[in-house]
């Protein structure tokens, strides 16, 4: 019997190691550019399609001509293609993130300036843009100006990020909304000077946008650190709710949309965040644990659920040293919320870091796909990249190293403020920047959960049992 009961759980044992193996990433570039800030969308109507992004401005003047790139897969990252974004005005590009709309319709938005840093520069501009794309993002329409400051970097627009509705019940399906913080002068300690959220909302394919509008929230100081309020992502519900959370000086804060981004709810804090959303990571000039928000829109036993994913420093008090990635839920539409759920499964206050987290919810089983990097290995220098999977509505996750070897960051090079995990269809594609030897390397993973690890039940099977 003892025999039996060992046996059993070797089986069940090399089961679960079998099911935590996933294939190798793939080097998608390599060479001087410094690819940093990722993100990455797999097409609804091709899931052997996927689009990245990343920001190239970055230590190669020669990449500061074409400005940003997309790179792009047809065989479901396999092999990729390079294409250089239009910069028609020459502007430092940055922020760059992606998303595809339920036709296949490709959006990438990004911010441009000049002259942020320079006060003696001739025409100095700041904006946000928007540029669609209708052949898989090989080619791209014009950009479109979701609002520009010409001869001014005042106020400064910084960090947007799209969201588009992929539900078929919405009745905004195909919409595409915009969020980001502007700083009435950035870096300036003034008291007078402030930050605040703001969004537009397209529903035309990205080709038209409304006026930009205040999220009716506090705002927070001017110098992009915990106290300024930073790190909207705008999420979507099954009947076109549009969700949104942020971090800043009232810890995470949050709010929705019943009407498309029209009207918005006034804003209240649902969770804290001990050691603020700027969190110091060792190796990097500058990390954060800024939250990101989703929402289930398939038809499983979670649907409707929303979700907040972040990083904080509660399990070592607050101080630096040791930073987690947390999940909390909400099953009434953002009305309650529950308690944080540590994702990593690494020991709790072990001192080693978790950062730079980013979520997807897939639209069609409810998964929910969170990309990390993570210390847990080693002397705890070492850097690897893992993503947490969980098939239950976020009660329970098992995690999956994606990284085939680790990397040691260095803080002279700037590392970005995020990465980029998209989830479609039972497929989960990530992007990341990794060290090389001699420049920083893009790397992706596209991995098939329908054939690594069993499907979640069927609602019907869920009320039976």
């Amino acid at each position: 019997m003892r025999l039996l009961f060992v046996a059993t759980l070797l089986i069940a044992l090399a089961s679960s190691l079998h099911a935590q193996t996933v294939p190798p990433p793939i080097v998608v570039q390599a060479g001087p550019p410094h690819a940093v800030e990722t993100g990455i969308a797999i097409d609804p109507t091709n899931i052997d399609h996927i689009v990245g992004s990343a920001v190239n401005t970055f230590g190669d003047p020669r990449v500061r001509k074409i400005s940003n790139l997309t790179y792009i897969t047809w065989d479901g990252g396999k092999s990729w293609t390079t294409v250089a974004m239009p910069n028609p005005h020459q502007k430092v590009q940055g922020d760059d993130a992606v998303v595809i709309d339920h036709d296949g319709r490709v959006y990438r938005t990004y911010l441009g300036f000049r002259h942020l840093r320079n006060p003696n520069g001739v025409y100095p501009r700041n904006g946000l843009f928007l540029s669609g794309s209708e052949d898989g993002g090989l080619t791209y329409e014009p950009e479109v100006i979701l609002i520009e400051h010409l001869n001014s970097i005042v106020p400064f627009e910084d960090k947007p990020y799209p969201g588009v509705d992929l539900s078929a019940d919405s009745p905004y399906r195909g919409s595409v909304y915009v969020t980001w913080t502007r700083f009435t002068e950035y870096g300036s300690s003034a008291p007078e000077d402030s930050s605040y959220i703001f969004i537009v909302a397209s529903h035309d394919g990205g080709r038209t946008f409304s006026r930009p509008a205040r999220i009716p929230a506090g705002g927070g100081d001017a110098l992009d650190g915990d106290g300024t309020v930073e790190g909207a992502v705008p999420g979507t519900g099954p009947n076109g709710e549009v969700y949104l959370a942020w971090s800043g000086p009232r810890d995470i804060e949050f709010t929705r949309s019943l009407d498309g981004g029209a009207t918005w709810e006034p804003a209240r804090t649902i969770l804290t965040q001990p050691g603020g959303w700027a969190i110091d990571i060792a190796g990097l000039g500058r990390a954060n644990g800024m939250p990101v928000t989703a929402a289930d829109i398939s038809s499983g036993p979670y649907r409707g659920t929303v979700y907040v994913n972040w990083a904080d420093l509660r399990n070592n008090g607050g101080r630096d040293g040791d930073a987690d990635i947390f999940l909390s839920r909400s099953t009434d539409g953002g009305i309650t919320w529950s308690e944080p759920l540590r994702v990593n499964q690494d020991p709790a206050g072990n001192g080693r870091d978790q950062f730079f987290t980013w979520m997807s919810v897939d639209p069609t089983d409810g998964s929910v796909n969170i990309v990390y990097y993570d210390r847990r290995e080693g002397d705890g220098n070492g850097v690897h990249v893992y993503l947490a999977r969980s098939v239950d509505g976020g009660r329970t996750f098992r995690e999956y190293r994606l990284s085939d070897r680790a990397f040691v960051p260095r803080p002279d090079r700037f590392f970005g403020d995020y990465n980029g995990v998209s989830a479609y269809g039972g497929r989960v594609a990530a992007l990341w920047t990794h060290y090389g030897l001699t420049a920083m390397e893009l790397r992706a993973s596209v991995i098939d959960f329908d054939g690594l690890v069993p499907r979640p039940p069927s609602p019907r099977t869920l009320r039976e049992r």
